[in-house]
C-alpha cells in the first residue's frame, strides 16, 4: 500500500479509547512471474450502523456486501482490516478473528471473483500481517506487507520469509545501521535490470552487503567496447561473446556474504511481457538502462504496481571537437507515488519511447537523418559511472534505513564542473497519466511487445 494509505488506516484503526476497531478497503491484484500482490486502492469507511466497537468489534453483512458490489463495478477484491492496538509485529488470528473472516470469504469471492483479503494492524510497532482466503474458507499467509512511501517499511511474516543469519564477513555493514535494519534489508527480493558499469557494480554490493535475493536482467552480450566500463569482465568474455547477465552473476555469488545466496540472471529485456512479470515478484528494482522505452516500462511498473524504481544516468558534454570536457552531470531519483515520474522529472521524452518500441533507435539511417539528440545518450566511462552508481546506493540507503530521520530526498543532480549537488525542485504535472495509475496492478496500460529494447548504460 502508499504511506497515504496507510496513514488513513492508521487514523481509523488506532483508536485513543484503547479498543480494536475494522474498516474494509478495495484491492488490485498485481500479478507476477511467481508473486501475485494485493494492492490496497479505496478505504471503505463504515456508515452509521454498519459496525459496533465493544472493546472487540463486530460488523453488519450489510457493510460487506456494500464493499463487495462496490469492489466489483471496479474490477476490485475486497479488504477486511482490523487492529490489536497491544500487538507487535506480524500477527496470527484469534477464533473470533478467524470466524468473521472465513464466514465471508466465498460471499466475497462469489460477488468480486476475488479472494477475500484479511490485514491486521499491530498497534505497538505499526507492523501489518495478512492472508487471503479461498473459497472453501481456508487461510493463505501472506510474506510480508510493503509500505511504498518515503522510507520503504516491510512488516515479514517470519514464517515465510525468515531473516537470514547475520555473517561475520558483514560485521561493518551491521555496525552502520544495526541487525534489525540488516535483517530487514537482506530479505528484500532486489532486481536490477541492465548490467553495464552501473547496474554491474550496484549488483555485487549489494551481493556484498548481504542481500540474499538478487538478480540481474539484460539481454545484451559482452563485447570489446564494453571493457573500459564493465569492471570485471575480460577480453575472453567479450570473444567469446558471454551474456552480461552470466559475468554478473558470476562476480556476486564471489563477493555474496548471505550464508545462502540466491542470485539469479535473466538474459531478457524488461520490455519482453515475460521479463516484466519476472519484475513484478521483486520489492524493490534498480533502473540502470538508457533506453527510452525500457525506461517508460519500469516508470510505468513503479506506480500501477507499487513497487520502488531508483533510477539515474549520466550525461557527459564534450567538446565537439574532442579537446575535453565541458561538464559531467550525475541525475539520480526515486519513481514512486508522491515523487514525480521520469517524464515529471524531465528524464524521459514519450516521444523518444514510440521511436524506440519501432525499432528506429537500432536503425542507423534514421538516427544519421534525424539529428544528433535522438542518437546521443551513450557517453560513459569507468572513471565517472561510479558516481551513478553510488548516487543509487545512496539512494537505496535513504529509502530503507532513513539516515537521521531522513528518507528519500527527491531528484538530485550532481555537477561534476562545480562539484555541487542539487535538490531539483521537478513537481509532478496535474494531468500526468502515469501517476493516475497508481496502484491499478493488472489493469496497467500495456507497454510491452517484442524483446531487445534496452541497453545497458
Amino acid at each position: 500500500m502508499t504511506e497515504t494509505i496507510d496513514e488513513l488506516l492508521h487514523q481509523h484503526l488506532l483508536r485513543a479509547d484503547g479498543q480494536e476497531d475494522l474498516c474494509l478497503a478495495t484491492y488490485a491484484p498485481s500479478t507476477g512471474s511467481r508473486r501475485w500482490t494485493a494492492l490496497l486502492r479505496d478505504v471503505v469507511t463504515p456508515k452509521p450502523g454498519e459496525r459496533t466497537v465493544h472493546r472487540n468489534v463486530s460488523f453488519t453483512g450489510d457493510y460487506m456486501v456494500r464493499a463487495a458490489v462496490q469492489a466489483a463495478a471496479a474490477g476490485l477484491g475486497v479488504a477486511i482490516l482490523h487492529s490489536h492496538l497491544r500487538g507487535r509485529g506480524w500477527q496470527r488470528m484469534s477464533p473470533w478473528d478467524a470466524d468473521a473472516e472465513q464466514s465471508y470469504a466465498h460471499l466475497v469471492e462469489a460477488i468480486t471473483g476475488l479472494p477475500l483479503l484479511g490485514m491486521t494492524l499491530a498497534g505497538v510497532d505499526q507492523a501489518w500481517s495478512a492472508r487471503t482466503w479461498t473459497s472453501t474458507g481456508t487461510p493463505v499467509w501472506a510474506e510480508g506487507v510493503r509500505i511504498d512511501g518515503g522510507q520503504l517499511r516491510v512488516s515479514w511474516n517470519d514464517h515465510l520469509r525468515p531473516s537470514p543469519r547475520a555473517q561475520d564477513t558483514q560485521q561493518r555493514t551491521i555496525s552502520a545501521w544495526g541487525t534489525t535494519i540488516q535483517a530487514d534489508f537482506s530479505r528484500l527480493r532486489i532486481l536490477v535490470v541492465g548490467v553495464g558499469s552501473v547496474g554491474l557494480d550496484v549488483a555485487v554490493r549489494l551481493a556484498a552487503a548481504g542481500v540474499q535475493h538478487i538478480a540481474v536482467m539484460d539481454p545484451d552480450i559482452v563485447k570489446r567496447l564494453n571493457l573500459d566500463r564493465l569492471i570485471g569482465a575480460t577480453r575472453r568474455d567479450a570473444s567469446l561473446g558471454r551474456p552480461k547477465v552470466d559475468v554478473a552473476v558470476q562476480l556476486m555469488r564471489a563477493a555474496a556474504t548471505a550464508e545462502q545466496p540466491d542470485i539469479v540472471g535473466h538474459r531478457m529485456s524488461v520490455c519482453d511481457p515475460e521479463a516484466h512479470a519476472i519484475a513484478l515478484d521483486y520489492d524493490v528494482i534498480f533502473s540502470c538502462v538508457d533506453r527510452p522505452w525500457a525506461r517508460a516500462v519500469l516508470n510505468s511498473l513503479a506506480y500501477t504496481d507499487l513497487i520502488p524504481v531508483l533510477d539515474g544516468g549520466i550525461g557527459i558534454d564534450a567538446f565537439d571537437d574532442g579537446t575535453g570536457m565541458r561538464n559531467a552531470t550525475v541525475r539520480t531519483h526515486a519513481l514512486r507515488p508522491g515523487r514525480p515520474c521520469m517524464v515529471c522529472n524531465k528524464q524521459l521524452d514519450p516521444a523518444l519511447v514510440q521511436i524506440d518500441r519501432q525499432g528506429l533507435l537500432d536503425d542507423p539511417h534514421y538516427i544519421a537523418g534525424a539529428g544528433p539528440d535522438i542518437g546521443g545518450g551513450h557517453e560513459n566511462v569507468a572513471l565517472l559511472s561510479p558516481n551513478v552508481s553510488v548516487g543509487l546506493l545512496n539512494l537505496f540507503v535513504s529509502l530503507i534505513a532513513a539516515p537521521g530521520g531522513e528518507p528519500d530526498p527527491g531528484p538530485l543532480r550532481f555537477s561534476l564542473s562545480t562539484h555541487s549537488l542539487e535538490h531539483l525542485d521537478h513537481r509532478s504535472s496535474p494531468t500526468c497519466y502515469v501517476e493516475q495509475t497508481v496502484g491499478i496492478g493488472d489493469a496497467r496500460p500495456t507497454l510491452t511487445g517484442a524483446p531487445g529494447c534496452e541497453q545497458s548504460a
